[in-house]
């Protein structure tokens, strides 16, 4: 094969209770005509011939001759493919393409590189696209965290990423579809050309939707990423130059084979979409008759810890392909280094603990204790402020004509009283990003896949607790939420929750 067909992981498996298999990180996707979508190959050829036929010639369903595997001395493994394009009344060859796929052993990493050879006595322009890593899993029936991501380095040297989720992407493939037959009736109905203007401004826009783009920022690699894992594809660039200058678009797919309209039953997957930029290439036995591009290939586990051990990983920057739940009031650059913070304090807990259950037990104990001066203060002001409830009704009622003169009745009781509502409000809202950060290393940690609290319940501290599975998934009305198992903790919670507010 011309492409990646499956990756599979020895270290991690599927997480399947009665039989648990290796598991299976990149895997083909499976379209409604019966197509495939494989990772890293290549689609969209077209040299100057299939230019003015209005052609691209599918690379995937070229002839691909194997060229053997080569084992070296450090374990490593290079496989070579290579496919000719000929004319087809002629028979002439005109370009040969040669792909070589590299396995580096003990590593995440796998090199990739195409070449393509001019055959012919005079130049050819030639260009392609290239499918990128896809075919990642879903983790669980509840939440889909799977994304695609680029990641850019700014003009101040700062790593940056842009990121798409499914909804993003189906919601700006709609807009851009809508877009399009807006702009082709407008066209074809004789409308003013200040309408045509204005509808080709919103093709434009609704098209830029659809890319991962960082203005003023150069690419440094894509990714496909789950929950816990990530297939990362470096494009290398060129000797001389500091940056990959020929990627020119990077899209993210969203595959739904069965075509439901909510595109949430479960066959789902998402990829990437790599165009690659138009290349001269000089007449046959000429210095500049090939160009090769080269890649790397990063398949493994969304771990800061192995990121920042590896000197290329952290220049890189593939750390940004973990994500954390940040929300309006408590933005990603508030809880990002809050969030890795903790996942640092608790691989150092386990070290001498070895149990993560019992370390997020201790960690919310202590940070319940730190912040215990903060909540107490919070809970004596709301206190004060429900006994004032009366006198506040009173006031409220006696000066409703004027709220000028209420609210100095209001603020006068109030410090009298000695409380204040903000005082109320203000220890919660200084609480808040720290409990999202916990929450969010607990819920990202990679560290917490598989690994078990008591070997009886929950085996698995990143799944919900099953005291009981079902024989079927259980989809509850109206709602529209799959439930696979009885989980004890919730009920647990309610009841804890329900008495400590009794």
């Amino acid at each position: 094969y011309e492409f990646v067909k499956r990756a599979t992981f020895s270290g991690f498996d599927d997480r399947d209770y009665k039989n648990p298999q290796p598991l299976e990180i990149l895997s083909p996707i499976y379209q409604a005509d019966g197509s495939e979508i494989l990772s890293m190959a290549n689609a969209g050829f077209q040299n100057d011939a299939l230019v003015q036929q209005k052609r691209a010639l599918p690379l995937q369903k070229l002839h691909w001759k194997s060229l053997g595997v080569e084992k070296a001395a450090d374990g490593s493994q290079t496989a070579r493919f290579e496919a000719i394009i000929k004319i087809q009344d002629t028979n002439e060859q005109v370009l040969k393409l040669t792909k070589t796929y590299k396995i580096i052993l003990g590593s995440y990493l796998m090199e990739c590189n195409i070449t393509i050879e001019n055959l012919i006595d005079t130049q050819q322009k030639v260009r392609f696209n290239l499918f990128g890593p896809s075919g990642l899993g879903r983790e669980g029936i509840r939440s889909d965290m799977r994304k695609v991501v680029a990641g850019f380095r700014d003009s101040q040297g700062q790593i940056v990423s842009a990121r798409q989720d499914k909804k993003a992407i189906i919601n700006a493939q709609n807009k851009l579809d809508k877009a399009k037959i807006n702009y082709d009736i407008a066209k074809k109905s004789g409308v003013s050309n200040e309408e045509i203007d204005k509808l080709k401004t919103q093709l434009d826009k609704a098209i830029i939707k659809r890319k991962l783009i960082q203005p003023g920022a150069n690419l440094l690699w894509t990714a496909a990423v789950s929950k816990y894992f990530a297939a990362i594809l470096v494009p290398l660039p060129d000797e001389g130059k500091d940056y990959c200058d020929w990627v020119t678009d990077k899209t993210g797919q969203v595959y739904n084979p069965d075509g439901d309209r909510k595109a949430d039953s479960g066959d789902e997957a998402m990829g990437l979409d790599l165009k690659i930029a138009s290349r001269t290439l000089a007449p046959s036995g000429q210095a500049d008759s090939s160009k090769t591009y080269n890649f790397q290939l990063y398949i493994g586990p969304k771990d800061k810890s192995l990121f920042d051990k590896n000197e290329y990983y952290r220049k890189m920057g593939f750390v940004q392909t973990v994500d954390f739940m940040a929300c309006f009031c408590c933005p990603a650059g508030i809880i990002k280094p809050l969030a890795f913070g903790i996942l640092a304090l608790m691989k150092w807990m386990y070290g001498f603990i070895g149990n993560y259950g019992v370390v997020i037990i201790i960690l919310v104990f202590l940070m319940r204790l730190a912040m215990h001066p903060i909540t107490k203060k919070s809970q004596i002001s709301m206190s004060k402020m429900s006994k004032l409830a009366p006198m506040s009704e009173e006031i409220k009622k006696k000066y409703a004509n004027n709220k000028a003169e209420m609210n100095k009745q209001m603020m006068a009781l109030y410090r009298e009283q000695g409380a204040s509502p903000i005082m109320g409000f203000l220890p919660m809202m200084v609480q808040m990003p720290i409990w999202i950060a916990l929450w969010s290393a607990v819920y990202a940690s990679i560290d917490l896949r598989g690994a078990a609290f008591l070997p009886f319940w929950i085996t698995d501290l990143s799944m919900p607790d099953a005291l009981y599975r079902f024989q079927e998934t259980i989809v509850l009305p109206l709602l529209g939420w799959k439930i696979e198992s009885l989980n004890l903790l919730p009920i647990m919670m309610g009841v804890a929750f329900f008495l400590q507010q009794k």
